[in-house]
């Protein structure tokens, strides 16, 4: 794959592919440490001696910072340097993780994995819009961000494996301690090979929306999270979901009245924005609980160790990766929007498959076909969104699009995982008074399964749709900037026009 040049320009400079492996890593970094945890979490409860309650928030606590400050460290990036911010984001990550190897106490530990959060949301924004401004508008560019899909999901699965490895043969510090030198080795890297400068926004930074819209989705997380052990009747939860909703109307109006607001009009401006998060929100919503259930199955029902499940997923690791890197020779020979649905479609199939998974059964009859459809669905439709939500967003505001798009994936996973868990809980507790232990589990797990493959149906219907509004509202847009000699009208492009080489189709051409 040669990303040296470019179908939309001359030749790349000849450290940009060093430059994309460098960002690749500091995303694969992030998305690792968000997946790492689970295989272990049985000997972190040990050897801190955590409560239930507070083995969950060994992973709560870092989707709920990583999740509530995308939007922030997207937009600091924008203001302050998107390679400034990466660094520093990368330092405080390193530093994080070596903290909760350390830890000795449940609130040290949950301390650490916050901070380890606020890194993360830091490092993945920054990341993605330094990726895009290496990358013109055209084939390069989605051929990097195929590099990008492919590192993101193999970085999940990858964290399932490594989190069984090193649990089993050095204990449980040593998934943070890992985490950590590889973060020293991302950090030199980058400060090597990621090159300086680039365009920053102008103006202020948006004090009021940001903590408006941070504190919003802190207790939208916070509420959900607590969802899943407490109920959607308890008294926080209700009053966690009331205050999100609350702050987010308080956002709207904040953001209408303020001349530099944190997420500007501007940023839609292409009519790919909304629906292309929108989309990825639900396919964030079983992305997440995939890999929540799946480990679950495999060790409390199948009875596989904590290696044999990191092992287990090598063959979605590797399906995701190919997935990711055919991506955009399956765009050029058949157009984004039909690479879209298919994408979705396969991912669908393969939990359907899931959705029959047996008690009695087996790695190679129930889980390994199935994973395999589902990394390869997963990673193409993954590209496609990432493309959809970032393309033709003005430079200065990248590092805010890249903010904006892994906002609503963790949000939408953490909706979807509250709810699929709720829901395999109740289907559980009901046929625990029939069945045995294991049959019971199955049967939650195969109920989360199915609807999850319901959702990415009902997203896979919705893709040609939205997309194809998209297209047409923004042709409308040209239209009104455009007179009747054919030119530009200066106020289109002080209200942030796109350049006219940025192809109006979401279908690209065939190769």
């Amino acid at each position: 794959m040669n990303l040296g040049r470019t179908k939309d320009g001359p030749a790349a400079p000849p450290r940009r592919g060093a430059a994309l492996a460098a960002l690749a890593a500091a995303q694969f970094t992030v998305m690792l440490a968000t997946s790492i945890v689970n295989v272990a979490l049985p000997q972190i409860r040990l050897g801190v001696g955590l409560s239930d309650g507070g083995t969950t928030w060994v992973v709560n606590a870092y989707s709920l910072a990583f999740g509530a400050l995308l939007l922030a460290g997207g937009r600091a990036g924008d203001l302050l340097g998107r390679r400034r911010v990466l660094v520093a984001g990368l330092v405080l990550f390193a530093g994080a993780s070596t903290a909760a190897g350390l830890a000795s106490s449940p609130g040290v530990l949950i301390a650490a994995r916050t901070v380890q959060g606020l890194g993360a949301a830091a490092i993945a924004p920054a990341a993605l819009a330094l990726t895009i401004g290496l990358f013109p508008p055209g084939p390069g560019r989605v051929r990097a961000l195929g590099v990008w899909g492919a590192v993101s999901g193999a970085g999940g699965a990858a964290g399932v494996l490594l989190g069984g490895i090193l649990t089993q043969a050095w204990g449980w510090p040593w998934i943070f301690h890992a985490v950590s030198i590889g973060t020293a080795l991302v950090l030199a890297a980058v400060a090597a090979l990621v090159p300086r400068g680039g365009g920053r926004a102008t103006g202020r930074f948006d004090l009021p929306g940001t903590a408006t819209v941070t504190l919003a989705l802190t207790g939208l997380v916070w509420a959900l999270t607590g969802a899943r052990e407490a109920g959607w009747t308890d008294p926080g939860v209700l009053g966690g979901l009331l205050g999100a909703l609350v702050l987010f109307a308080a956002f709207a109006v904040i953001e209408r009245r303020r001349p530099d607001a944190l997420v500007p009009p501007r940023l839609f401006a292409t009519g790919r924005v909304a629906p292309g998060n929108l989309l990825m929100a639900l396919l964030g919503s079983v992305w997440i609980a995939l890999f929540f259930f799946l480990p679950l199955y495999m060790q409390q029902v199948l009875g596989m160790s904590a290696l044999a499940t990191g092992a287990g997923q090598l063959p979605l690791a590797a399906a995701n990766m190919l997935g990711a890197l055919a991506a955009p020779r399956l765009t050029r020979r058949a157009g984004a929007t039909v690479t879209l649905t298919a994408g979705l479609l396969l991912e669908g199939a393969g939990l359907l498959w899931l959705s029959r998974i047996d008690s009695g059964g087996s790695y190679a009859v129930d889980v390994l076909g199935p994973t395999v459809l589902v990394g390869l669905g997963l990673s193409i439709a993954f590209v496609q969104l990432t493309v959809l939500a970032v393309e033709g967003i003005p430079g200065p505001d990248a590092g805010l699009a890249g903010g904006l798009v892994n906002t609503t994936r963790q949000i939408g996973g953490v909706i979807g995982l509250a709810c699929l868990a709720t829901l395999a809980g109740s289907v559980t507790a009901q046929a625990s008074g029939h069945v045995s232990g294991p049959e019971a589990l199955t049967a939650g797990y195969r109920a989360a399964f199915a609807v999850s493959a319901a959702i990415l149906a009902a997203t896979a219907l919705l893709a040609p749709l939205l997309t194809r509004r998209s297209r047409r509202s923004r042709r409308t847009r040209v239209d009104r900037r455009t007179d009747t000699t054919g030119g530009a009208t200066g106020a289109g492009e002080a209200e942030g026009a796109l350049p006219p080489h940025i192809p109006l189709p979401l279908r690209t051409p065939a190769a």
